[in-house]
């Protein structure tokens, strides 16, 4: 009979092999940020080390023993790895967790008994997700038969779509369970593992961290998993790559802050057709859509509105609850705009005057980059009375969208030379000078910044670029990317909640976050 083992939610931060101090001091750092239990390497310990350790933790401890043929470091004799465990089960570690083979070993030896007052993670270590699939019941079938507390699935996600494996495995389980990807693509296994069922998600420590795992405080306070429920909503950010996006540091909050049972959580995607095909469940409720995907997310969606359709990109995707189809919109042409249309606004000395024109209205509108945030401006300055020229570093790409708002287009060398009309608008649409290659800029001659009214930086991270900072030295009036993310952040939490967006709360996390 599988004993069921306290809280059902449990952080833990994993220490990698390590000298003593540093295990001591992560340790403390574990407690200190959030964590609940730490997993400490069995294998690379002296038995003296094993003893100062647990005699000190100040929080419950997960030994983590992985045999030689397994991929772990033992090089002790079988006998001598017993001993071990029995060392640390006799000093008091809370969990001692070892692979299916060592188990199934013990079990025959009729030793396995001996580490029951510790409680026992069993585990399988994959070399690849096709392992799993050869016969995955017979595998958690004989992984069940040891009566461990806990089973445990680990492998390297080459592909997002295999972590719908893991959830599959920690939604049907009967027992207490484990299961999740290792690597960038797998991060989601983290964030997500206490939603679907699973009873550890594991963090590394702040200063001391482990490739593809966020840290204990992100997972607690960013994400806020310890909140997440069967009944919890995901909404993803869908692009390639994604680590960089600091949607998760504003969209979480937000949710919380309104009651609202969501958590929001980067999706690094390879294959748009694949990630779709695979993620049709109404726990995926909605999606914002990153760089490269805007304009080839169209084809994956059921319906797109009228905007969306015009611009031809798609930043934001819902769910809809009634029938479960995808319909897509565009909320980055309007943030963007009237984040530029404010600015001209603040400069005229017109804040709160009605005027039939836009400010945009007869304006030259320079724009470089025409991707989806690209095309947002585009159509979007268009329809205010613009006239735009679009720059691009694929010619094809800037003469299509220029024939489809009637704009001119230059080839992207001719950017260096280009003289703009006194008072025209510049918007870079392009990660040029995203973090961290911050000393990246859009080849605009700094003498040729005096002429421009306005520059727009659609970049976010950092919040004034290069490309801002020497635009308001030579006196234009600038505008971050951060007014643009804002507006269509806010416009996506409506499409996501039906509800209104809390905006001068979401305005106070960008500025203390961003």
């Amino acid at each position: 009979m599988i004993r069921l083992v306290g809280p059902s939610k449990l952080i833990c931060a994993a220490l990698p092999a390590q000298p003593l101090d540093h295990l001591l001091n992560g340790m403390h750092q574990a407690k200190i940020q959030g964590a609940d239990v730490v997993q400490i390497e069995l294998d690379s310990l002296s038995h003296s080390d094993l003893a100062i350790l647990l005699r000190s933790k100040p929080v419950p401890v997960v030994i983590l023993s992985r045999s030689k043929w397994e991929g772990g470091e033992c090089k002790s004799s079988e006998q001598d790895h017993l001993q071990s465990l029995l060392l640390a089960k006799d000093l008091g570690a809370d969990y001692i967790d070892l692979e299916l083979k060592v188990a199934s070993a013990l079990i025959k030896e009729d030793k396995f008994h001996q580490l029951k007052s510790s409680k026992i993670i069993v585990s399988t270590y994959l070399d690849s997700f096709t392992a799993l699939l050869e016969d995955p019941s017979l595998l958690v079938t004989e992984m069940k038969s040891t009566e461990a507390d806990i089973i445990k699935f680990v492998w390297e996600a080459a592909n997002i779509t295999e972590i719908a494996t893991a959830f599959d495995l920690l939604s049907n389980s009967q027992v207490p369970i484990i299961a999740h990807c290792t690597g960038e693509r797998g991060l989601i296994s983290q964030l997500l593992s206490f939603k679907f069922g699973g009873v550890f998600s594991y963090g590394s420590i702040e200063g001391n961290t482990i490739p593809g795992l966020p840290s204990v405080s992100v997972l607690k306070q960013a994400y806020g998993v310890k909140n997440t429920n069967m009944g919890t909503e995901v909404f993803g950010l869908i692009s390639k790559p994604v680590s960089h996006s600091k949607g998760p540091l504003l969209h979480n909050p937000t949710l919380r802050h309104a009651g609202y049972n969501g958590i929001y959580v980067p999706m690094f995607v390879d294959n748009l057709k694949e990630f779709f095909s695979v993620y049709t469940s109404p726990d995926f409720a909605g999606f914002s859509v990153g760089i490269p995907y805007k304009e080839a997310v169209i084809n994956f969606c059921d319906e797109v509105h009228p905007v969306a359709q015009s611009i031809g990109a798609v930043n934001t995707i819902i769910r809809r609850r009634d029938d479960g189809k995808l319909v897509g919109y565009n909320t980055d042409c309007e943030a963007a705009i009237v984040a530029i249309e404010d600015a001209l606004k603040h400069r005229d000395g017109l804040n709160g005057k009605h005027s039939p024109l836009s400010p945009l209205t007869g304006k030259q509108f320079v724009l470089v980059g025409a991707g989806g945030a690209g095309r947002a401006l585009a159509f979007g300055a268009k329809i205010r009375g613009a006239r735009v020229v679009v720059y691009d570093i694929d010619f094809g790409r800037a003469k299509s969208l220029a024939a489809g708002v009637s704009a001119d287009a230059l080839p992207f060398d001719d950017l260096l030379t280009f003289r703009p009309e006194k008072d025209a608008i510049l918007a870079n649409a392009t990660p040029l000078g995203m973090n961290p290659h911050v000393e990246r800029r859009i080849p605009v001659l700094e003498e040729t910044l005096r002429d421009y009214k306005l520059v727009f930086d659609a970049v976010y991270n950092p919040r004034k670029t290069r490309l801002l900072k020497e635009a308001e030295a030579a006196g234009a009036v600038v505008v971050s990317g951060v007014e643009m993310f804002l507006g269509q952040a806010a416009a996506q939490f409506s499409l996501f909640t039906d509800q209104k967006a809390p905006e001068e709360f979401m305005r106070e996390i960008i500025m203390e976050k961003f």
